[in-house]
């Protein structure tokens, strides 16, 4: 069977790798047709055994055509409480076991210096994060950090330093490292009022992978009450319910040469979350396959 190009870029969801029985969640959702799934810790393993998680996952995908496209570990490595160490940690310890799961990419926050300035953190990112893109190079391993700020800023924060292009250019700076790069996505970029499409082109050599979140700038209320006022200007959504053009995003990383997972990042829209999750999901999933390429894919004739 010839290889499907509309494939180079997959459609798929994350998984909360914490959950109990995550190989029986993956098994429900499968039949929706998600493409690819990222299993997610927050934080700890929570005392997971990665070796039999990882033959777990893959006994749920069986003969589907689905890839691990990703590990997640999501937490702050860079302070010094026990469950700061417990994440550092479970980062040594899914680099180390990544490939039993088939994924290559390791994904998460950098961590902060809670309560500093941004450049405060860059000295001990540099120690961190060295340490762990060279075990992530000694295992074929690239780490993706997510463009997310967790309502922190340039000024003060708790969990994230890779949260703006300015960010970038100073941890690319103190870590030219090849396989360290960026976990995109255009919702992050929208809170800040940024124009997702221009960083596409010049951050592609470092988009290892992409979350499929989304947002929509609530433009009458920065009109009436500004971005600091007591209604949000901003709201999270999924993928077919927010600002992005999604066809257009797909179009700029296939230009590019992005060949990865576009994962889609629930949990956080107002209207489709709790009972009405999957729902959200299984219609970004539909959305984002139709931005992709909609038409059934029909190799060119020898």
């Amino acid at each position: 069977m010839m290889p499907n190009p509309l494939l180079d870029i997959r459609i798929g969801t994350m998984v909360r790798a914490n959950l109990d029985d995550p190989a029986a969640y993956i098994r429900q959702i499968l039949p929706l047709g998600f493409e690819s799934i990222q299993p997610f810790f927050w934080q700890t393993l929570s005392g997971k055994d990665l070796p039999r998680l990882a033959g777990e996952i893959r006994e749920a995908i069986g003969d589907a055509e689905v890839t691990v496209s990703s590990i997640g570990v999501f937490g702050n490595p860079l302070e010094s409480g026990d469950v700061d160490r417990g994440v550092l940690a479970a980062w040594e310890t899914v680099i180390d076991h990544a490939h039993l799961f088939g994924a290559s990419i390791v994904s998460g926050f950098t961590g902060r210096l809670r309560g500093k300035p941004l450049t405060d953190s860059l000295p001990r990112f540099r120690e961190v994060w060295g340490a762990l893109a060279r075990r992530a190079a000694d295992k074929g391993v690239r780490i993706a950090f997510e463009n997310c700020a967790m309502d922190g800023n340039w000024a003060s924060g708790d969990w994230n330093i890779a949260h703006n292009p300015d960010a970038w250019e100073l941890m690319f700076n103190e870590l030219p490292n090849d396989n360290l790069g960026l976990e995109w996505e255009p919702c992050h970029q929208l809170v800040y009022l940024i124009d997702p499409i221009p960083q596409i082109r010049k951050w592609a050599p470092r988009i290892f992978h992409v979350h499929g979140k989304d947002a929509t700038v609530r433009w009458d209320v920065i009109r009436e009450h500004g971005v600091f006022g007591r209604l949000p200007f901003v709201q999270m959504r999924t993928p077919g319910f927010g600002d992005s053009d999604w066809t257009r995003v797909i179009s700029e990383l296939r230009l590019a040469g992005y060949k990865g997972a576009i994962d889609i990042e629930g949990w956080h829209d107002p209207v489709y979350r709790g009972d009405l999750e999957i729902t959200g999901q299984a219609r970004a999933l539909d959305y984002l396959k139709q931005c992709r390429g909609g038409a059934r894919y029909l190799p060119n004739p020898m």
